[in-house]
Order: C-alpha cells, then sequence, then structure tokens
C-alpha cells in the first residue's frame, strides 16, 4: 500500500524543513511508495493524519519530533477509535505508524530503540514489522509518550517561550528555572487500590521511561505492559529539588523514584483535582495552561507501531 508521509517543517528548530530532500531519497531508497504533505500550522498534523486514515493510507509514517509524532498519533486515533466523520472503522482498521525522527529530543525513537538516521528509519519502515503498542488518553487527548501536571508543564511552558537554545541545553536550563520559581500545588489523586491528598510538586504520567532528552521521569514505564506508570510526590524546597534533579537523569538505580517522598504507581487510570489550576502537558505540547481536574487511562495494545 502507499504511505502517507507527515512531515513538520519546524520539527528541530525548522531543521526538518532543510531535511526534506534527506527524508525523501531515503524513501526512494527503501523502496517505499508514498505521498509527503507538510503541515502548516498546530493541529494540522492531527487533520491530515486523520485524513489519511479515512483514505486509506498505511502506513502512516510521522516525520518530526515528539510533537509531530503525537499529532499523527491523535489523528489515527479520532478517525479509528472516535469515528467523528466517515465509515465506521474498527480496531482493526489502524495502519502501521513509521517514525522518521527529525525532531530536537527523538523521546519515542530512543525509548523504542528505533534508528535516528534517516535512511535506516526508512529500511525498517519498509521492513514493516510491527507491536501493538499501548496509547494513553488525558481529558480525550491522546498521548503515546508523557503527560504531566505540576511542575514539568510549568517547565514546558518556560523553555517553550525560549528561542535562542536548543535541543536538550534549551530543556536544562527552562528546569532550573522552573525549579527556581518553586511552584507547588494541592491535589487529590485516585488510582486503582491508592488514593493520596495533599501537597504535590510535580504528577508525571508516562507510557515510556524518558522525556525532555534526558529527563527518566518514570523510569520503570513500558510501553507494552497494558499500565500507565505515574510519579507523583512533594519536595518542599529549592535546594532539595535540587539536590533530587540529577537523579532524573539516570534510568536505573540512583533514579529520584527512589527518594522517600517520590512514588512510582503502576495503574491503568488516574484521576486527579487540583485545588488550583495547574497546567498540563502531552508529549511535551501544552493541552491547558490552566486545569483542576484530569483523568489519565491507557487504551492497551492499541497502536500497531512498526519497529526495528
Amino acid at each position: 500500500m502507499t504511505a502517507k508521509v507527515i512531515l513538520n517543517p519546524y520539527a528541530g528548530r525548522w531543521m526538518a524543513l532543510k531535511r526534506q530532500d534527506e527524508a525523501e531519497a531515503a524513501l526512494h531508497a527503501a523502496g517505499i511508495e508514498y505521498e509527503l504533505v507538510t503541515t502548516s500550522s498546530p493541529g494540522h498534523g492531527t487533520e491530515l493524519a486523520k485524513q489519511a486514515v479515512l483514505e486509506g493510507f498505511d502506513p502512516i509514517i510521522a516525520a518530526g519530533g515528539d510533537g509531530s509524532i503525537s499529532e499523527v498519533v491523535n489523528g489515527i486515533a479520532l478517525a479509528c477509535l472516535e469515528n467523528q466523520s466517515g465509515p465506521t472503522i474498527s480496531k482493526k482498521s489502524f495502519p502501521q505508524l513509521g517514525i522518521f525522527p527529525m525532531g530536537s529530543a527523538n523521546d519515542l525513537v530512543d525509548n523504542l530503540g528505533l534508528p535516528k538516521d534517516l535512511a535506516s528509519a526508512a529500511r525498517v519502515i519498509a521492513a514493516g514489522n510491527t507491536r501493538l503498542m499501548d496509547l494513553c488518553q488525558v481529558n480525550g487527548r491522546y498521548f503515546d509518550n508523557n503527560a504531566a501536571i505540576g511542575l514539568e508543564p510549568y517547565i514546558t511552558m518556560i523553555q517553550q517561550r525560549m528561542s535562542r537554545l536548543r535541543g536538550v541545553l534549551r530543556y536544562l536550563v527552562a528546569t532550573l528555572r522552573g525549579v527556581a520559581d518553586n511552584p507547588k500545588w494541592i491535589m487529590q489523586l485516585t488510582w486503582e487500590n491508592g488514593t493520596y491528598e495533599g501537597p504535590i510538586t510535580l504528577v508525571t504520567v508516562g507510557n515510556n521511561p524518558r522525556t525532555g532528552g534526558l529527563f527518566y521521569v518514570t523510569p520503570h514505564a513500558d510501553p507494552f505492559d497494558g499500565l500507565l506508570t505515574f510519579v507523583y510526590g512533594y519536595i518542599a524546597g529549592r535546594t532539595q529539588i535540587l539536590q533530587v534533579l540529577p537523579r532524573l537523569m539516570k534510568p536505573g538505580k540512583g533514579n529520584y523514584t527512589e527518594h522517600a517522598a517520590i512514588h512510582e504507581i503502576h495503574s491503568p487510570w488516574l484521576r486527579v483535582h487540583a485545588e488550583s489550576p495547574t497546567p498540563m502537558h502531552a508529549d511535551g505540547e501544552i493541552q491547558s495552561a490552566a486545569i483542576q481536574d484530569i483523568e489519565f487511562r491507557i487504551l492497551p495494545g492499541q497502536l500497531p507501531i512498526i519497529m526495528a
């Protein structure tokens, strides 16, 4: 079948646009028949992916960064699960999702062990070996890698306002600025077999371990286990947060989840009420600057993703 390639030219601070010829050369070399379209505005990738599903394209290839992939995933899910227009589409009609990594952090690619160079990525897509990956949802928005409320999206809002820095350095500087502000919330959390009520620094929900280029915020998340992995905790002072911060960059032993004030939970769902509004992001994109009621859930084995 013909693949639909959805390229976000802005990904990687316009590097994706500069690499479009390289991407198309890789597709040709791998023998992939395709049609390529480019996004023109936030949310356009979702519209294009939804249309591609309804027109029968398979696979659908997201060419860009984590935000670009997330938009494509949302378009696929809207077409296949919510059926907002067109004929009824069953779960079996999910197209394969291929990834061309052209972003700054490429968290999902690294989490799944996919190649970063485009020629290798094209060969993986051409081979067409898929695995059914869990899909996550927060308040109607789908996400494939990570979502959060509290400090993490607060930091995301800071880094999105930064223009001079790129890549991992931008995330790191934004994190230091966010910690310096030291925001906090009072929240009520409810999940399968558990509850918490009290002060909160962060609540982060992962389908995969890593986000932001180098932060293992949910280090034991597995995108194929049928469960959300979420971390919540409260650390009162800036100094204590700064002491814990380096431990977010450890994927294994010594990770911040070993701190007494931090808790990592596995559950199929999580409901949160914040007494004062909190920002929320999904896959690095701010979904709300001020929200109080949030529900996360898992859709096990929903997305056929092309794997190496």
